[in-house]
């Protein structure tokens, strides 16, 4: 049905009946994005993108599930996912988060490398580098941690990055955003006077 429907928007769909076919088919024909069920045969969505993500951090990733709790949907995004959609769902809200996605993609293509404190920031390789050591980030938080340098000194919304980078502002969905600012806080430590500030109530704040 999925692969129907989206091919009646203009999609080139290859469908892949478990995490063994889809891999192979990753590897011969170089899709621009996969959207990948959890609960596969043979090999799981996660345990299929865990694998992508060691040759590619760059494809779109989106998972679908029935599984709702925060963990699985904080799993999902540490494996390297960039959108989980839980069953069931609307055709038009995957077309819809399809869509964002590869529209992201293009604009990550054209922003060069950006400072951040004593970091240098690659947000289409998804790097910071200081002192000519790399850290890779997984795509939420590279994308979250250039929303904050877009608005450095600034409040970001909780709701606004949450619709933005989540699609939803829920509880599950901000409970995951809290561990990608506390990963991100850890990751910029080697330059003390990098904060990342949580303003009660309205969102957090980048200074450096």
């Amino acid at each position: 049905i999925i692969k129907e429907s989206l091919e009646t928007r203009n999609f080139e769909v290859i469908l892949c009946a478990d995490g063994d076919m889809a891999y192979n088919a990753y590897r011969t024909k170089k899709p621009v994005l996969l959207v990948l069920d959890v609960m596969m045969p043979k090999k799981d969505g996660f345990s299929l993108a865990e694998e992508i993500r060691k040759e590619d951090s760059q494809i779109p990733i989106i998972f679908l599930t029935a599984k709702s709790q925060t963990s699985d949907v904080v799993e999902g995004f540490n494996v390297g996912g960039n959108d989980y959609l839980k069953k069931p769902f609307s055709m038009e809200e995957l077309i819809v988060r399809i869509n964002a996605l590869l529209k992201r993609k293009k604009e990550e293509e054209v922003i060069g490398e950006l400072r951040v404190g004593k970091f240098q920031f690659d947000l289409k390789k998804q790097q910071l580098t200081i002192n000519s050591q790399v850290q890779n980030l997984t795509h939420r938080e590279a994308h979250l941690l250039f929303h904050l340098i877009k608005n450095k000194n600034q409040v970001l919304e909780r709701s606004y990055i949450l619709k933005k980078l989540w699609g939803e502002d829920d509880f599950f969905n901000a409970r995951s955003m809290d561990v990608f600012i506390t990963k991100l806080r850890k990751k910029l430590k080697d330059d003390p006077s990098i904060q990342i500030l949580n303003v009660r109530g309205y969102g957090y704040k980048l200074i450096f």
